[in-house]
């Protein structure tokens, strides 16, 4: 049995829902064969989400970290590549703190890559029906945020876990004009599930293309 620790976010910026807490949390409810899941909810606030973070890995005593968050306007799941080590908030965070061109981790490397095998996963959601692709910016809000601040812990300290991060879509109800791309909550729960199933069996990535030009 694989220890397991699947993480999303409170809202933000105004809303009443996050759906990457939403899909972990019905994720978790029908883990994949050979996983124990453990799920907790990250504060969207600066150094508090790390820090809520590496007390949930400890805790936990996961072997495999999943870190969900929102990337409204995507159009599918999008399974992250690399972590920058950078702050650059457009917006407030929930405390009203908005770093500027500010280091995640003073000292820090500029980047860490995911360790879980991104193009495996981006292909296990593909095959249960759901559009799925390589991603290689998390942003410089709180989702790179914790993705820097995750891989920094298992570099600097946890070199037995494997970790990643995994954007989601917005919530149909997120977006009622349909203006936007939209994924009910239990298929991006079903694309978490795929993505962890393939975390927990596979270390060697697929030799297949998950470029862009842009």
């Amino acid at each position: 049995m694989t220890h397991v620790l699947l993480t999303g976010f409170e809202p933000f910026d105004g809303s009443g829902v996050n759906p990457s807490w939403q899909a972990v949390q019905l994720a978790a409810t029908t883990p994949p064969e050979g996983a124990s899941l453990t799920t907790v909810m990250l504060p969207v606030v600066f150094q508090d989400a790390i820090a809520r973070l590496r007390a949930a890995v400890e805790e936990s005593g996961a072997e495999v970290v999943v870190c969900v968050g929102q990337a409204g306007g995507r159009p599918g799941i999008t399974v992250e590549r690399v972590a920058i080590n950078l702050d650059d908030a457009r917006i407030p965070d929930n405390k009203g703190a908005q770093p500027i061109d500010e280091p995640v981790v003073v000292d820090g490397p500029a980047a860490y890559f995911s360790t879980l095998p991104v193009k495996a996963c981006v292909a296990a959601v593909r095959e249960v029906g759901l559009p799925a692709s390589v991603s290689h910016t998390a942003g410089t809000f709180l989702c790179n945020h914790v993705f820097y601040g995750l891989m920094h812990l298992i570099e600097s300290g946890r070199p037995g876990v494997r970790g990643g991060f995994v954007h989601v879509p917005y919530l149909p109800e997120q977006v009622p004009s349909g203006d936007q791309p939209s994924m009910s909550v239990r298929s991006i729960a079903e694309a978490l599930t795929a993505i962890v199933s393939v975390a927990i069996t596979t270390t060697a990535d697929l030799k297949e293309t998950g470029g862009s030009l842009h």
